[in-house]
């Protein structure tokens, strides 16, 4: 992957994986598939590979990003989901032709009916339904850093988790509390 555009945070679900392709939401945003080419690079990291995808099909998958962003935001936080954002899931969800398939190893597995961007969004907003509906084990949840904010679906067994990703907001916090500590323990030694 060229160097210049910065890595995809890759977690556990796909829908809320696919909200993390825009991070620091609340900070200084980064946008990870600022091309469409990125676009197919991280839907082929997620067995959805599409052939081409226009500068029109990337802005119509940051559209469903957001939306599945804003609706994931309300379930999380006990707030009523926004239409906009569930015409938007909803509708994308509707235009795909894929089919869940089993593989050997008993696994779910997308197929799409082609490779194209439309059935890859499909799929990724069926799975934001799922998990926005209640039908997976787990909960919506919202990062606790103040400058990510991102959505993320804990399945964690005490459903506490408060990171969605330890290796970056929550080393990234502990790190802001521990120097902050050291420098009040430092002036009441002074």
């Amino acid at each position: 992957m060229p160097a210049e555009f910065p890595d995809f945070r890759l977690g556990t679900e796909l829908a809320t994986s696919f909200t993390a392709t825009l991070t620091e939401r609340s900070g200084d945003p980064v946008e990870r598939v600022p091309t469409p080419q990125r676009l197919l690079d991280w839907l082929a990291l997620h067995d959805l590979a599409a052939n081409s995808c226009s500068a029109a099909q990337l802005d119509r998958a940051r559209e469903l990003r957001e939306a599945i962003h804003a609706a994931a935001t309300a379930a999380a936080t006990g707030g009523p989901l926004p239409a906009p954002a569930l015409q938007v899931i909803n509708d994308s969800s509707a235009q795909g032709r894929a089919a869940a398939v089993l593989t050997t190893g008993g696994e779910r597995r997308w197929q799409l009916g082609s490779s194209s961007v439309e059935d890859a969004l499909s799929v990724i907003a069926a799975d934001a339904v799922e998990i926005i509906a209640g039908e997976r084990a787990g909960r919506l949840a919202l990062c606790a850093s103040p400058t990510c904010r991102a959505a993320f679906f804990d399945t964690s067994q005490s459903r506490s988790r408060k990171w969605c990703d330890m290796n970056t907001c929550g080393n990234r916090q502990k790190k802001a509390r521990f120097n902050a500590n050291r420098r009040k323990s430092t002036r009441t030694t002074k």
